[in-house]
């Protein structure tokens, strides 16, 4: 029996990694997307948070699936893309070191920059004064988890990976930590929501 379920695990990642090689974006668009919506499902129901009719579907999910559709899926694929395009061939130690310091140095900010961002505008800033704020806050906070994340996750993928199954393996990582950091920080507003009354 688990024989017949391997097959089909390896089927699926075997389909996906060809739709990924055939149309990239699109699929890392979809990915982002369905991701990003089951990510702040799983987050409210680990914080506890429910909507007022009771569900763990807020009127964020369908706002975090877009920003995973047209906002983090297009700029991580670009810079994404564009790092693998710059270090494909170069597999010296030092070329794998330099790969996760640009990595650090470029992507990282772009990303996380990009994030901010959008969960400002999605928690109710109106002005670019409120957005900046809000990234403020986060920057170095989030910069921190990706320094300490990213350049592990970076080294195995090198190590063990091939390049196409980059991208899966990222997702993964990233769904782990976002649901985390999102359930934090859920359940720190629902601290300051309880101090405030």
């Amino acid at each position: 029996m688990s024989a017949a379920v391997d097959v089909t695990k390896r089927s699926l990642l075997q389909r996906y990694l060809a739709e990924l090689a055939t149309n990239p974006l699109r699929t890392k668009m979809l990915t982002n997307m369905t991701l990003n919506g089951i990510q702040e499902v799983l987050a409210s129901y680990l914080a506890g948070e429910k909507t007022a009719d009771g569900s763990y579907v807020s009127d964020r999910v369908p706002k975090m699936m877009l920003y995973g559709l047209f906002i983090s899926a297009p700029i991580s694929h670009t810079l994404v893309t564009t790092l693998q395009k710059v270090f494909e061939g170069r597999t010296t130690p030092r070329d794998k070191v330099l790969q996760i310091i640009a990595s650090n140095l470029i992507v990282s900010p772009i990303q996380n920059t990009a994030f901010l961002l959008t969960m400002a505008v999605i928690g109710g800033a109106r002005t670019f004064d409120q957005a900046i704020a809000v990234w403020k806050a986060g920057f170095m906070k989030i910069m921190r988890i990706s320094w300490i994340s990213s350049p592990i996750a970076i080294a195995i993928a090198q190590k063990f990976l091939p390049p196409e199954a980059w991208v899966p393996f990222f997702n993964l990582i990233a769904f782990v930590f976002g649901t985390y950091v999102n359930q934090k920080t859920k359940k720190q507003m629902q601290q300051k929501r309880r101090l405030a009354k």
